[in-house]
């Protein structure tokens, strides 16, 4: 079963309580976003003069006067939303205040108090949770006289500015009173140095890898609009954390939700569809693509979702070339496979042999097939992105690299190559590789001169890597250095 946590293991073997949850709300356009970013002191969500601008809810872990909390930030509050994607934000925002253990009722001092804020002031009473009322945008001492009208409203009011960083101490001073107590853990005292068996031995290889496996897996979803990234995630999931509709771009900021996964921790990043550069309006969208590949660029696999319908186009071969270049790790995922007939047996292997043509810089790629709509193909996804993950971990004894190096060379001489700064009469010399990291896999060729690696024979010894030690579907980086 799935299940969303953030519980984490302390030093003493005890399991932590769940971290304190603080949800910002209030009407759209009122500063809801940038305060969120004030207070992470980092520009993660989208902030735009357009109303509306979020719309799922943004979760990440901050951290105030050694306080550590979730905060969330989430989409205007509206009395009467007007279409399909704004009674999901709706719904999203509900959610954010029934799981939060203290809210921030975010006003503007611009507009004064509205009928939408007291209707979300009732709603927060009804809730009986700790609610602190944030009037934005006090940026002179004019502003500050006009917001003394809030106080009619009966809340603990802070008067703030979250552009020009005003109040914010302020408030938090506030909302950490608010918060749980955190539990008291003992210190650990650690055995004397010069006792018996306290040596510090080193760390051996394997218990490096396992120390490696034991890090938590970051899984991005990307790929073009409308090909039911959010859905999929909610599938994994097995809630409604993204808003899904029909319109092309409902995404805008990149998700990250921390799971469990059979007691594997992951966290999995939805991210804003990507459209071809020529596409891509400027202002909002063009901030949703960016935060899409730095999503992917944060991430250990990339799961690129395509359209059953429309596969392999040029743009997933563009996504994946993004992935490919960071090094990531790749799993294409056929989506909306339940909208193919699979009458003709060999559906499935015309639908590989097409995606493998269009990607055929990596044709290690796993391929998987789903329908997110009716939550197919989900386990077989996941077990897949463990054994790429085990995969892309993996550590090799240096001692097995030099014997396969010595069969290569002995099976293969290296071709002569002709190119600058190179010596007539001069061959490459290879003497000793080594893993040099994980994730991907790194291995280090000591030469003579670097610039006599032909790339016929690095993909070679690459491949002779692969044979060996089942690489199967993982990127390798091979690095060649002198002496």
């Amino acid at each position: 079963m799935v299940q969303e946590t953030n519980l984490e293991n302390d030093m003493s073997g005890e399991v932590e309580r769940p971290l304190p949850i603080v949800a910002v709300v209030g009407r759209p356009n009122v500063g809801k976003s940038s305060l969120f970013n004030r207070i992470l002191a980092r520009r993660q969500a989208i902030v735009s003069n357009v109303a509306g601008t979020t719309r799922d809810r943004l979760m990440s872990e901050a951290e105030w006067e050694d306080c550590r909390f979730i905060l969330v930030d989430t989409g205007g509050l509206e009395s009467d939303p007007e279409g399909h994607i704004r009674e999901m934000v709706q719904e999203q925002a509900d959610m954010a205040m029934s799981g939060a253990d203290v809210i921030v009722f975010v006003t503007d001092a611009v507009d004064g108090v509205t009928a939408t804020d007291q209707e979300i002031a009732d709603r927060l009473r009804r809730a009986r949770k700790p609610v602190i009322m944030a009037v934005n945008k006090v940026d002179n001492d004019g502003r500050e006289v006009a917001a003394s009208e809030f106080y009619q409203i009966g809340m603990a009011t802070i008067m703030i500015s979250a552009y020009h960083n005003y109040g914010i101490y302020d408030l938090m001073d506030r909302v950490i009173f608010h918060l749980p107590v955190p539990p008291y853990v003992p210190p650990v005292v650690e055995e004397d140095d010069w006792g018996e068996g306290s040596e510090n031995e080193p760390e051996t290889e394997l218990e490096r890898q396992i120390s490696s496996m034991s890090k938590e897996m970051r899984l991005a979803i990307v790929g073009r609009t409308n090909v039911g990234k959010s859905m999929l995630l909610n599938a994994v999931l097995g809630e409604d954390r993204a808003i899904v509709s029909n319109v092309a771009g409902t995404t805008r900021d990149a998700l990250d939700t921390q799971m469990n996964y059979r007691d594997r921790p992951i966290t999995l990043i939805d991210t804003a569809g990507i459209r071809r550069p020529g596409q891509v309006q400027p202002g909002i969208e063009k901030y949703s693509v960016m935060r899409s590949v730095a999503a992917v660029n944060r991430s250990d696999i990339t799961l690129l979702v395509t359209d059953a319908t429309e596969l392999a186009t040029a743009q997933d071969a563009h996504i994946s070339g993004l992935a490919w270049e960071m090094c990531r790790g790749i799993i294409v995922v056929i989506n909306k496979w339940d909208m193919i007939n699979e009458s003709d047996r060999f559906a499935r292997e015309e639908a590989i042999a097409k995606v493998q043509d269009r990607l055929h810089f990596m044709p290690y790629v796993p391929i998987c097939f789903t329908s997110a709509l009716n939550r197919q193909g989900i386990t077989t996804v996941m077990n897949t992105a463990f054994e790429l993950w085990e995969e892309r971990m993996r550590w090799i004894p240096g001692r097995d690299l030099q014997y396969l190096l010595a069969d290569a060379l002995t099976d293969h001489n290296p071709p002569p190559v002709k190119a600058k700064g190179v010596r007539r009469g001069e061959f490459l010399r290879i003497n000793r590789v080594n893993q040099v990291g994980v994730n991907p896999p790194t291995f280090l060729f000591t030469c003579n001169n670097p610039r006599l690696v032909h790339f016929t024979y690095q993909r070679y010894l690459e491949n002779r890597i692969r044979d060996k030690f089942r690489f199967d579907h993982t990127h390798l980086k091979l690095v060649f250095r002198n002496r």
